[in-house]
């Protein structure tokens, strides 16, 4: 079958890697793509918001399935624009895409739901929220209610921290996105990323990951779109994995489902290891970036299959998810001021980065006329590897990092250090 990726990042790199090489998979394009993207599929020009021009390239070339990488085109509808047209896409619909679109959506999903969360109010004035402060004690979750490109989230140590970055989301930091807060409590743990399958009925686990959002080693400065994941992660165990599909996953499904918004796609539920048990902190529509990445290394079996099934109702009869037992790590490469103002057009020379078990992924690339290969936004390449543990799997990556050549560049050089802390015991 063809098949169409959106997007252009790592994530999509990865799928498109993963896409190419499966069986069923007989031509793949892709938009925008990128550098990397571009030597596993055909990169054709799109505008994602044109939904009629993305409807009439599928009917001119045949695509059976569209795979749709970023929350963006989900948000806006674009998958349910497509299925209108016959046409299979893997993603949620924009009702059910909410799930990320709105933080206050889906907390009060939650509540309807009886699903294990923090505590919250939501707040659409700057009066209100500090009014909500006052029902809570620090530290202050505050978190944007629309997208923010994985940025919208703040803990403020005290109140007076909080009033500021109050004041800062209602005053636009996070653009429209932080037209309404929400305000939580705290949740102490180890967090955690767990994927699941869905087709709107038949709900199939997809792996577990961990990754560092904080800019510096040792999960220090600011936060991040991620630094870096590994996978699987060993701390949800089988029978923490049990519960949150549960009391979390499939009860989300089930009331989606109810409720007039069956949810097709991947679900990326963030969970918060408490005492209690397991806790959502919150819901991505599409695989997690750079989480995807250290999946599709581990993932063995026809990608596109099974993302068909997923869109056509059929995930019962798509057979067993079969995973690596290796684990796989990938450490991000930044340019230098990310995650603020990212520094651009640095030139970038991979190397011999990549082996049989390394692979590079593209996540912020462009080639100029010339072909130089240039850095083009924040987070810029993905170095992934396996290895029998984490401990090998790091090792790899870290290999494959020092033989690129990109002196914009930095990275983070403990990505996985929490388990290689057990792994030592």
């Amino acid at each position: 079958m063809n098949i169409l990726l959106v997007g252009s990042g790592g994530r999509e790199h990865a799928l498109a890697w993963k896409l190419a090489a499966a069986p069923s998979c007989s031509r793949l394009y892709a938009t925008p793509g990128n550098p990397g993207i571009a030597e596993q599929a055909d990169i054709v020009a799109l505008d994602a918001g044109d939904h009629k021009a993305v409807i009439g390239f599928c009917h001119e070339k045949d695509i059976a399935l569209v795979v749709i990488g970023p929350e963006a085109p989900l948000v806006a509808g674009l998958a349910d624009d497509l299925r209108a047209e016959g046409i299979a896409v893997f993603g949620p619909s924009k009702a059910a895409a909410q799930l990320e679109g709105s933080k206050g959506f889906t907390k009060d999903l939650c509540a309807r739901a009886d699903i294990p969360t923090a505590r919250y109010e939501r707040a659409t004035s700057l009066e209100a929220a500090w009014g909500a402060l006052k029902h809570f004690d620090a530290p202050f979750v505050l978190k944007a209610d629309g997208l923010a490109a994985g940025k919208g989230v703040v803990i403020a140590e005290t109140r007076e921290e909080a009033q500021q970055a109050l004041s800062e989301m209602f005053d636009g930091r996070f653009g429209s996105a932080g037209s309404e807060v929400v305000i939580e409590e705290f949740m102490a743990g180890e967090e955690a990323s767990f994927f699941a399958l869905t087709d709107g009925e038949i709900i199939v686990p997809f792996g577990t990951a961990q990754d560092h959002k904080r800019v510096g080693e040792g999960d220090t400065g600011p936060n991040t779109g991620g630094m870096g994941a590994y996978s699987p992660a060993p701390v949800l165990s089988e029978d923490l994995i049990d519960r949150a599909m549960r009391e979390i996953v499939a009860p989300t499904v089930r009331t989606l489902g109810s409720e007039g918004m069956p949810y097709v796609g991947v679900l990326y539920a963030g969970l918060m290891l408490t005492e209690q048990g397991p806790k959502l902190v919150e819901y991505n529509i599409r695989f997690g970036d750079p989480e995807c990445q250290v999946l599709m290394m581990r993932f063995e079996g026809d990608l596109a299959a099974l993302l068909m099934a997923c869109a056509t109702g059929k995930l019962a009869s798509a057979g067993p998810v079969r995973f690596s037992h290796d684990t796989a790590l990938t450490v991000v490469m930044a340019a230098e001021g990310y995650p603020g103002t990212p520094k651009k057009g640095g030139t970038i020379d991979l190397g011999s980065a990549e082996s049989e078990d390394a692979k590079v992924f593209h996540a912020g690339t462009a080639r100029t006329e010339d072909g130089t290969l240039v850095s083009s936004g924040g987070r810029v390449l993905n170095v992934t590897a396996r290895g029998a543990n984490v401990t090998q799997a790091q090792a790899a990556a870290y290999q494959a990092v020092d033989a690129i050549t990109f002196p914009d560049g930095f990275c983070r050089r403990d990505i996985g250090w929490r388990e290689m802390e057990r792994e030592r015991g």
